[in-house]
């Protein structure tokens, strides 16, 4: 255990020395250069919490001013606040989730204006069929790679997203800088980008593609680029679909807990210390900052969980940020119960509470002493 220890302290000083902190955008904002710097000065020392759609809505309500289940049962809001673009590329006014685009500028720039990080994903349309994103169709990615049959398409998708970015202004009109993790869980076989639906090598070149036009065509120079793998047992499984160095800063993957119970819990545990590790030596020998972009349980049933498995699993190799997914609470298609953080009054508050006191987890207010924007 002390030379493991011993390892984990060598390899955050490896890791998260600001000196070695280069995000791949060569013209970075100053704001975003910051904000990576930052973060890697945080990392291994605390962990961010984040949350999806903190502020848009939460069990029992919607779309009111100033609220938040994180902050309901905290006093303060999350350190990370994660939203999805889905519908952009259609011209929709709502995102997948139903968040009026209008909306979600605003809890973007209201998180900037506190000192916390925005991150977004998205699940974006089939290309070739104008299906959603989890139309596996083949050849979906090779239709909008360069030479494709939908490529000029999928260009004006990514001139609409930049036009998105370029809206995202602080109240001190800055540029706000975005962690943005597109082509998510790229091994799954669920999305039309997924390991079912497309090579390699179509992936890594989609990936490239993306990041060269939206940096040197349309000039983005706020975003900071999160890969993001899932169901890897091993080092090469998770670069299988790797881009390069070049063209990632924060190596993350996305990790949920199904099914309730001891057993459960304990292979839980397993899957994520075993991912954070592979992860980790990665992104030592890369540069690059470790997290976890998405987690959680759904309803989280176990009264424990926060304490007796999620920081169990994370003790080791401690990632700079974890996510908890949304809070969409009674959903009415579905005929069930969706969220993934506690609420006031759920069974397991006290010791989601605890969690946070007793294991260096930053919510937005300790977030801003960091001052990550200067």
């Amino acid at each position: 255990m002390i030379t493991r220890l011993f390892s984990i302290s060598l390899g955050f000083s490896m890791l998260f020395s600001t000196a070695s902190a280069q995000l791949t955008d060569q013209k970075a904002t100053t704001a975003t250069v910051n904000l990576y710097k930052n973060l890697t000065r945080i990392s291994g020392k605390e962990i961010l919490f984040g949350h999806q759609d903190d502020m848009a809505y939460g069990v029992g309500w919607k779309y009111k001013e100033g609220r938040s289940d994180i902050k309901d049962l905290t006093g303060e809001y999350p350190a990370v606040f994660g939203w999805d673009v889905s519908g952009l590329e259609g011209d929709k006014k709502e995102n997948i989730d139903g968040i009026p685009f209008s909306k979600m500028k605003q809890y973007i720039r209201n998180a900037y204006d506190m000192g916390a990080v925005n991150t977004l994903s998205w699940h974006m349309d089939n290309p070739l069929n104008g299906k959603n994103s989890w139309d596996t169709t083949a050849l979906s990615v090779r239709s909008i790679l360069p030479g494709g049959t939908q490529h000029t398409l999928y260009k004006s998708w990514l001139d609409k997203f930049a036009v998105f970015i370029r809206s995202l202004k602080g109240s001190d009109g800055k540029g706000i800088p975005i962690l943005f993790r597109p082509f998510h869980e790229n091994g799954g076989h669920w999305f039309w980008w997924g390991a079912g639906s497309c090579t390699p090598q179509e992936y890594k070149e989609l990936w490239v593609f993306t990041i060269q036009y939206l940096r040197d065509r349309k000039q983005l120079h706020q975003l900071i680029y999160v890969f993001n793998p899932c169901d890897f047992k091993t080092e090469e499984q998770y670069l299988e679909r790797y881009p390069g160095d070049d063209y990632a800063d924060i190596l993350s993957f996305d990790s949920y807990q199904y099914g309730a119970g001891p057993e459960k819990g304990e292979q839980f545990k397993k899957e994520i210390a075993g991912s954070l590790a592979i992860q980790h030596k990665i992104a030592i020998r890369t540069k690059k900052l470790s997290a976890i972009a998405e987690t959680g349980f759904v309803e989280i049933p176990d009264v424990k969980w926060w304490t007796k498995v999620l920081a169990e699993a994370i003790k080791m190799d401690r990632p700079s940020y974890l996510l908890l997914w949304r809070n969409a609470g009674y959903r009415e298609t579905e005929k069930d119960n969706h969220y993934y953080a506690p609420y006031p009054g759920h069974a397991s508050a006290p010791d989601f509470l605890d969690w946070l006191k007793n294991d260096t987890i930053l919510l937005q207010q300790g977030i801003r002493k960091q001052l990550i924007y200067k």
